[in-house]
């Protein structure tokens, strides 16, 4: 009899400290942020920070001495403040005192230590460290040097006036790192990367799995003085096929998916861009601009005559409707490029581009064959198969204005060189906003960026816009400075090197119990002010 009731004592026992075990995993659930990437992450080092994946990751692991917020305006970081000299060409930074690094056995015995101006002279470095080769360093192509004053104090140098620098020191390449993690013979950094972000690195598993864990010792707090952040935890899978990823989701799997796949655009939302009836209780959509401007280009000095024409050029922006584009190949999420190259978001918006025209286009066209006798002008557009929706749309429309246009499908690497090297008249491009300037855009049509060297794909070469685009560097005030960029880009709508298609919306799927899950237009992940509900 004592041997069943002993029995039975250690099975409840066993059931009990099971139940337990499985309520406290299921209590802390909430505590998890859990998404995926379908693309893989080579490197945790902010200074190879050049992808998106990799950004999002670092952006949770690293500062720097500023940030910016939702609607891009700079904010402090590391640097508490900041000043800038008369001529715009000295920074001065003021840093905080209270930022540590993560824990690490290189400051001692799982001890840590506070940042100082020291670590971003010697962070900056590595940038433009040859040896190194991060392709980070030309965020310093405007700088003449940098130094610490002392620990407190950090002063940057340009050569030339740059008044988008800042924006440029919000990127996660100008994050701050401890020397330790590089000097300290056998350390490997890629193992165990260090920085002083609200979360800290503890398992990556290459292509499997990488999780974060909550930085105790984060210097930034909420308005209530909580220190942030409130999540204990990250956890990332690698999974590469993005409907595999979306099916995660909403099996509840993953917390978050972000944007607009085709594989499962239709099953999440209706051709008005709004979430499917069978959705609307369980998930949440965020959306918001996207400084990201999809467009065609044209090749100004190639080989193709009826390119070259402006005519040509300007009927094919006026032959197509955008917003019915938008609608049926993007579920409305875009809006229509109607304003130049310059999205929305950004000041210096609002150029005027090319509405939808056909009476006007046919015009054009008739009137570039009877002045050239070119009655069937051939060309041919480059693209890659993922945009190739996009191409097949206005290609079908423009045959109503007397075009036709033929469609190269190429693989994207092999497009990539191909435009800048000129060996295609005609392509399909894409622009995304590294900082948060217009002058980020209008660098595509400086006659001194001529590609392969610059981002000048086009070869668009107009002397008003340079003389234009070299004043603004010299202009400090902002509002004046973003007039001038709304003319730069009137100029170049007028000359149409480039069919603008449209300006990007970010969208991003969570569950109805994630809240702080902010967006921005340059689409940065932030994760320090994300809670779950149980």
């Amino acid at each position: 009899m004592k041997s069943i009731i002993y029995y039975i004592s250690i099975c409840c026992l066993i059931l009990f400290f099971t139940a337990c075990n499985k309520s406290n995993k299921e209590n802390q659930d909430y505590l998890v942020f859990r998404y995926n990437e379908n693309a893989a992450v080579n490197s945790l080092d902010p200074a190879f920070s050049r992808t998106r994946p990799s950004i999002w990751i670092c952006n949770q692991m690293y500062n720097g001495l500023v940030q910016l917020d939702d609607s891009l305006k700079i904010q402090p970081d590391i640097a508490k403040s900041w000043d800038i000299s008369a001529d715009g060409l000295t920074y001065t930074f003021t840093l905080r005192r209270d930022v540590y690094f993560h824990k690490s056995h290189l400051f001692g015995a799982d001890s840590t230590r506070a940042v100082t101006a020291h670590d971003f002279e010697y962070s900056l470095n590595r940038l433009q460290d040859g040896d190194i080769a991060s392709p980070g360093g030309w965020i310093l192509q405007n700088v003449k040097d940098f130094s610490a004053v002392n620990d407190s104090v950090f002063t940057i140098r340009l050569n030339k006036t740059f008044p988008a620098f800042l924006g440029l020191l919000t990127m996660k390449y100008a994050s701050v790192v401890p020397h330790e993690a590089f000097e300290a013979k056998g350390y490997d950094f890629r193992a165990g990367p260090i920085g002083t972000g609200p979360f800290h690195f503890k398992i990556w598993e290459e292509n499997v799995k990488l999780v974060l864990r909550k930085n105790n010792l984060y210097h930034e707090k909420d308005e209530n003085g909580v220190r942030l952040p409130y999540l204990e935890a990250v956890a990332i899978t690698f999974l590469p096929d993005k409907q595999s990823g979306f099916l995660q989701f909403v099996q509840g799997k993953l917390d978050f998916v972000s944007g607009l796949d085709p594989s499962y655009k239709d099953e999440i939302l209706t051709p008005s861009g709004q979430l499917q009836p069978k959705y609307r209780d369980r998930v949440k959509m965020i959306t918001g601009p996207y400084l990201n401007t999809e467009y065609l280009g044209f090749r100004m000095d190639g080989n193709n005559k009826a390119v070259k024409d402006r005519r040509i050029r300007q009927a094919l922006n006026y032959g197509f409707n955008r917003s019915k584009m938008i609608m049926y190949l993007r579920n409305g999420m875009g809006t229509p490029a109607t304003n130049g190259m310059i999205p929305t978001g950004l000041g210096g918006h609002g150029a005027k581009g090319y509405e939808y025209n056909p009476a006007k286009a046919r015009a054009l066209v008739a009137e570039y064959k009877k002045a050239t006798g070119d009655n069937n002008p051939e060309i041919e557009m480059s693209t890659t198969a993922s945009y190739l929706d996009l191409a097949e749309y206005p290609q079908r429309e423009w045959q109503k204005i007397g075009l036709n246009v033929t469609i190269d499908v190429t693989p994207p690497t092999t497009l990539t060189q191909a435009i800048a090297t000129g060996k295609v008249p005609f392509f399909k491009a894409t622009w995304i906003a590294d900082y948060p300037d217009a002058e980020n855009y209008l660098s595509l049509f400086y006659s001194r960026n001529f590609s392969p060297g610059g981002p000048n794909y086009t070869h668009f070469k107009n002397e008003e816009f340079d003389r234009l685009y070299e004043k603004a560097f010299y202009i400090t005030d902002d509002t004046e400075r973003q007039a001038l960029y709304k003319k730069m880009d009137s100029l170049v709508m007028d000359e149409a090197p480039v069919v603008p298609l449209f300006y990007d919306k970010a969208a991003r799927f969570t569950g109805t119990n994630v809240t702080g899950l902010g967006i921005n237009p340059l689409n940065l992940l932030v994760l320090k002010r994300v809670k779950k509900s149980r």
